[in-house]
């Protein structure tokens, strides 16, 4: 069993360096951010705003 058995295939797909990329579906389907500056996150802006209203409430 590979690794990329666990996944769909509309969730990754990958790079021409062999990288597993995933998809915004897959992050999606998480349903969260992990903060690793994912190239498809659904979620990049939404963590900008939030970190720059946590620096102004300090």
């Amino acid at each position: 069993m590979s690794f990329t058995d666990k996944f769909d295939k509309e969730d990754y797909y990958l790079s021409p360096e062999g990288y597993l990329i995933f998809t915004e579906a897959y992050h999606l389907k998480r349903g969260y951010c992990c903060h690793n500056n994912c190239r498809h996150c659904p979620y990049k802006n939404q963590n900008k705003t939030n970190i720059k209203s946590n620096k102004t409430d300090k």
